[in-house]
């Protein structure tokens, strides 16, 4: 027996798979292509290659689904707070009952948004440094060749080309890339690393300077030129670049890091490349400015010198003048050597004559020593007799007494004997006297003294003039017959008889002609011969 319950209403019973495919059929049919407005958030790319986000506004949020095979046509790369306009098809997922967008395009939701976005890298980039002045490089002058990065369908090559083969003829060597839509980006990125990567002499030629054009439009078609690929390929080139983004009025980040900004493509070409008529205007004016400087200076130096030369003196004046005194300084010094010679020959006889005779001086020196020996010997015997008689005298009686009191002695002797007495004794004090003043020693050697000294004076100087010295050295001198010395050799005529006069003696010698000697000398030039 069934015991089951029987059912108490007639609503039909779905599976969960049902009732998805319903809504999903539903969800498809009611919206089929969307375009739903907001910020993205979740966003996470898979390796597969898919996008999963979401969008979201005050009230709600919806995910979105961007397959790999639509992610190069989005228009955009999705990220996180980035306000968007997502294009694409409302579906649901079954197995988790949940429903999502699949996103064929996304879109930035105005110009607000894409503003904000700009300014956020902005800012960011700025904190990095890529902005500053210090990272600005010059231009070249005259670069040899100028690169162009832009499309080769544009009127922008044709002005950028038109521009430089007036200006200044220059190579130009094009990358051509798309300037908008999604894939620009990366291309022009690369493009800016390719030309960095030439070689410098390669085949293709490294370019001197780097111009990134694009011609006017709005802010959407101008976002690949505010990616950050770009602003960090522009930022790390080496080569000088110029960006010419836009119209005078558009603005771009790879404005602010790349090293000049042109308002147009045809300004960039003009910065990149200078004008050949300014450039020969320069060279002119250039060259007329030096031409009258070199001119000033050679007039200022020219009058410089004149000034000096007027305050030189005559030179050839002062050499004439020179010449007449050396003429006049070379005959006064001939004439002045044998001045000088027969001046020192005159004062040497002035002092030959006045050295004195040292044979004379010494035999009145012996003489005088002879005389006062001879006095000596005269007054000691009579000395010793006075002594003797003052001697006798004392040893008379009273003689002291005599002596001592010569009144009281005058008193008891004779007139006569005391008158002898007296005379007696004065005459031996007188010869006393005399004799100790001559047999006095010091004054007897001090005159000895002298007169050794006065000798000894007179014959150093005798000595300074004597020829025995010289003979004394090893040299001779020659006598004539009449004992005349010979100065001259030509004064000997052969067999003269001649005496050789040595230290020790003389020689006689006599005058032969010189028959082996190989000097200049004449034939009849003598030799002496012992």
């Amino acid at each position: 027996m069934d015991t089951a319950p029987t059912p108490t209403t007639n609503v039909p019973e779905y599976t969960p798979s049902e009732i998805s495919g319903a809504v999903k059929r539903t969800l498809e049919g009611a919206f089929g292509r969307v375009r739903i407005r907001g910020e993205i958030t979740e966003c996470k790319k898979y390796p597969s290659g898919h996008i999963y986000f979401a969008l979201k506004d005050e009230g709600g949020k919806i995910k979105a689904i961007a397959w790999k095979t639509q992610v190069p046509r989005l228009g955009l790369a999705p990220e996180n707070g980035l306000e968007v306009v997502a294009t694409g098809r409302v579906t649901a997922y079954g197995d988790r009952s949940e429903y999502q967008l699949i996103v064929e395009r996304l879109e930035y939701a105005g110009a607000g948004a894409i503003l904000a976005r700009i300014e956020r890298l902005r800012l960011k980039l700025a904190e990095e440094g890529l902005f500053g002045d210090d990272r600005k490089r010059r231009l070249p002058l005259l670069p040899e060749t100028v690169g162009v990065v832009t499309s080769e369908a544009g009127a922008v090559l044709h002005d950028i080309h038109t521009t430089i083969m007036r200006r200044f003829p220059r190579p130009i060597t094009l990358w051509p890339v798309p300037v908008q839509g999604e894939a620009a980006a990366p291309r022009i990125a690369a493009a800016i690393a390719g030309f960095d990567a030439l070689v410098a002499g390669g085949v293709i030629p490294r370019p001197c300077v780097l111009i990134i054009a694009r011609g006017g439009g709005s802010l959407e078609d101008l976002m690949a030129f505010n990616d950050e690929a770009v602003l960090r390929a522009a930022a790390a080139c080496r080569i000088p670049l110029i960006s010419a983004v836009g119209h005078e009025t558009d603005h771009t980040l790879i404005d602010l890091v790349s090293d000049r900004r042109a308002p147009t493509p045809t300004a960039a070409a003009e910065l990149a490349v200078p004008s050949r008529t300014e450039l020969v205007a320069t060279v002119a004016q250039n060259t007329a400015r030096l031409a009258a400087g070199l001119h000033r200076m050679t007039q200022e130096r020219r009058l410089a010198l004149g000034r000096a030369e007027r305050g030189l003196p005559d030179l050839p004046s002062l050499l004439g003048n020179a010449r007449h005194r050396l003429d006049d300084r070379a005959l006064r010094l001939q004439l002045a050597l044998p001045n000088l010679l027969l001046a020192r020959r005159s004062a040497l006889a002035q002092a030959e004559r006045r050295i004195p005779d040292l044979p004379g001086l010494i035999a009145a020196a012996r003489q005088h020593a002879r005389g006062a020996a001879t006095r000596l010997l005269l007054a000691a015997p009579n000395l010793v007799a006075i002594r003797r008689a003052r001697a006798a005298a004392a040893r008379l009686p009273g003689a002291s007494a005599l002596l001592a009191a010569p009144r009281t002695r005058t008193s008891l002797l004779a007139p006569a004997l005391t008158h002898a007495l007296g005379a007696a004794m004065a005459h031996a004090r007188a010869a006393e006297a005399r004799t100790f003043s001559r047999l006095s020693p010091a004054p007897l050697q001090s005159r000895l003294r002298e007169r050794r000294t006065r000798l000894e004076a007179a014959a150093a100087r005798l000595e300074t003039v004597s020829h025995h010295a010289v003979l004394a050295r090893g040299y001779a001198a020659v006598l004539d017959r009449a004992g005349h010395p010979v100065t001259r050799a030509a004064a000997i005529a052969p067999g003269d008889r001649l005496r050789l006069l040595f230290q020790d003696g003389e020689a006689g010698v006599t005058a032969t002609p010189d028959q082996h000697s190989k000097r200049a000398s004449p034939p009849s030039q003598p030799r002496l011969a012992l």
